[in-house]
């Protein structure tokens, strides 16, 4: 039998990345935040990787797939990753920090990944820095998605965890 904390989690992760699928701002997405939310709540590790890149890959589905996927998903596991340092003690401030670290993350890697698999700019240190410059217009709209959405799926989770508290995670005995 599934535990009801697991499909809330899961629904959440689901319902999330779906957003994708409404009209948005380029880069004003739910998905850095799926995958914090994913590696801060699922506790098998597994699944916390698992659950919102398929969630991310079944959006794409729909979407479209695109050039260079792969580094979108690796950045996107690395921001799993800081979910799970998350994970033991998650306080509004960590979070709030966690959100912005996967916002440069995700800007850090995905850039470089356009520089470096791309034909648009030399690949020299100038062609990599014209790179980062240009992505910047599209980073504010990054951080505020992340840190919309983080609050949203963090915050909602919360409130849902207060209000039922067969959501509660238990304590190991």
């Amino acid at each position: 039998m599934l535990k009801p904390r697991w499909m809330v989690l899961v629904a959440i992760i689901l319902a999330a990345a779906l957003s994708r699928l409404i009209p948005h701002p380029p880069n004003l997405a739910s998905v850095s935040a799926v995958a914090l939310f994913g590696g801060a709540y699922l506790s098998d590790r597994r699944m916390a990787f698992l659950i919102p890149l398929a969630a991310l890959f079944l959006s794409d589905l729909v979407l479209g797939f695109y050039r260079h996927m792969e580094v979108v998903y690796l950045s996107f596991a690395l921001i799993v990753c800081i979910g799970q340092w998350l994970r033991s003690n998650r306080t509004v401030p960590r979070i709030l920090g966690a959100a912005l670290a996967s916002s440069m993350l995700f800007f850090l890697t995905t850039n470089f990944g356009v520089w470096a698999f791309g034909s648009m700019y030399p690949m020299t240190f100038d062609g990599l820095l014209a790179c980062y410059v240009a992505a910047i217009p599209f980073f504010w709209n990054t951080i505020q998605g992340d840190l919309f959405y983080t609050v949203i799926l963090f915050g909602g989770f919360m409130l849902l965890e207060h209000r039922f508290t067969g959501l509660r995670e238990r304590a190991l005995a």
